[in-house]
């Protein structure tokens, strides 16, 4: 197949992002400030036309292109939607953020085109080099957009704390990756998987530790987490929340794929590794959020927890394992974005608030959305028969399948633990006297928050549609 049929048949949604970066950027050279409606709303566009282009080649064969170095299969195609719907809920969930402070500027959607086509790059890269390229693709899009309300000395710590640590664990996983190519003698997951046998040499188990390490930074699991709280409270909240949709959707994906594709003969060793990360993920996630009043911070090691969730299906090792991680990833998603927008939703007299005591008495106030808010609470916790509960259920069964019982009950026990505080806030809205009432929030954030809580409510009246999508992308890696 020529450059170009490769191009047009398995890299189309990459290329319209990239098509659709160079037109938002001349836009918005031409037509300065004024110019950031239109930027947004042709960035809403491009979004929603990559997603119509995986969907139109769901059905395509499985296919490594560009001498390996990308690989369009059933995998990648699901993590790619469920990314590009991140970012688009995260450019609705801004704009009237952005306009009300006074940040209305046409280079942030620019900067969220960017860096998810670095996670669509990350999230089919077959081979280090392809991998690295993806992920300082994201990362440098995501150090502005931490620092974007540069004025706010909170977003200009964030985003300066965001790059230090990034930058070191792009060195790490630069240092892992050297030490795997020269054990190796290639950069291709498929080369590594032929040269790596059931006894690898130590300088592979060394390159493995430092690649899943900057892996590790990316996910915010623990204890790669320590930007985590700091980041998520002081950047802007939409920025946060494509922090916790989007970005969290690719930096699973490639550990999943580096794993699976590249090790499977030393699954022994690497589920090691992971089973350690789950566990003191989930650990700190539950307890570390406890004594939260910040409702960002909350999301923050919320987000750790669930990351280590997510990490237990992995440890599994099988295609029942990749399948709890997929349908994880996309429960995980539609709760998180529904849970920021009623974060953006917290706004008294023209003030954004974010303390858990903002919401008190919420049901008095604004009985609708503290309905919403209650039940993604109770989906997080895992609380039947919300889709939270399901989500946890898949990655449990799979790691109890693959006999890893002690890591499936230190799961049960942290998810117990962590209802505590999901719970809490649901009691200061129903049972704490009314705080001042909320102003009217814009329109695309009442619909995503209650689109986001409506599809909670009904997965598990109609899941196969999402079941049968994880299941393919699990079995394309096996």
């Amino acid at each position: 197949m020529s450059f170009l049929a490769e191009l047009g048949h398995h890299f189309l949604p990459e290329v319209i992002l990239a098509i659709g970066v160079m037109l938002l950027i001349l836009i918005g050279a031409f037509r300065g400030e004024k110019g950031f409606s239109l930027v947004d709303e042709i960035a809403t566009g491009v979004l929603g036309l990559a997603i119509l282009a995986i969907v139109l080649s769901s059905k395509q064969a499985d296919v490594a292109v560009f001498d390996g170095a990308y690989i369009d299969d059933a995998f990648s195609r699901f993590v790619k939607a469920l990314t590009l719907i991140g970012a688009m809920a995260s450019i609705l969930l801004s704009v009237d953020w952005l306009q009300r402070n006074g940040l209305e500027k046409f280079e942030y959607p620019v900067l969220v085109l960017l860096s998810t086509l670095g996670m669509m790059l990350l999230i089919s890269a077959d081979n280090l080099i392809a991998l690295y390229l993806g992920l300082e693709l994201m990362s440098l899009a995501l150090y502005v957009m931490a620092a974007f309300a540069r004025d706010d000395g909170r977003a200009s710590e964030a985003g300066l704390k965001y790059f230090v640590l990034g930058a070191l664990s792009s060195g790490m996983m630069l240092y892992g990756s050297s030490l795997l190519y020269g054990f190796s003698g290639t950069v291709s997951f498929a080369g590594i998987a032929q040269a790596v046998t059931e006894h690898p040499p130590i300088g592979v188990i060394f390159g493995l530790v430092f690649v899943l390490a900057g892996l590790a930074f990316k996910m915010s699991a623990a204890p790669f987490h320590m930007w985590t709280p700091d980041v998520y409270e002081g950047a802007p909240t939409p920025v946060t929340a494509f922090f916790a949709s989007a970005a969290k959707m690719a930096a699973v994906a490639i550990t999943v794929r580096v794993v699976i594709t590249a090790f499977p003969a030393i699954t022994t060793q690497w589920r090691q590794i992971i089973v350690f990360l789950a566990i003191a993920s989930t650990l700190l996630g539950s307890f570390a959020a406890i004594g939260q009043n910040s409702i960002k911070r909350l999301m923050a090691y919320s987000s750790i927890g669930h990351m280590g969730f997510a990490l237990i299906g992995l440890a599994a090792g099988t295609e029942a394992g990749v399948r709890g991680v997929a349908v994880y990833l996309a429960i995980y998603l539609v709760m998180t974005l529904g849970s920021f927008a009623a974060i953006l939703a917290m706004r008294v007299n023209g003030r954004n608030v974010e303390n858990i005591s903002d919401l008190a008495g919420l049901s008095r106030t604004n009985g609708l959305m503290a309905f919403f808010l209650a039940m993604l609470m109770f989906s997080l916790a895992g609380i039947p028969p919300l889709a939270g509960f399901f989500a946890k259920y898949y990655v449990l069964l799979a790691a109890v399948d693959a006999g890893l019982y002690p890591l499936a009950v230190v799961g049960v026990l942290a998810s117990a633990v962590a209802a505590f505080y999901y719970l809490r806030v649901v009691k200061v809205m129903y049972f704490d006297e009314p705080a001042p009432g909320f102003d009217r929030s814009p329109f695309a954030v009442r619909a995503i928050l209650a689109a986001s809580t409506i599809a909670m409510l009904g997965f598990w009246l109609y899941p196969a549609p999402v079941m049968n999508a994880a299941t393919a992308a699990a079995k394309s890696l096996f």
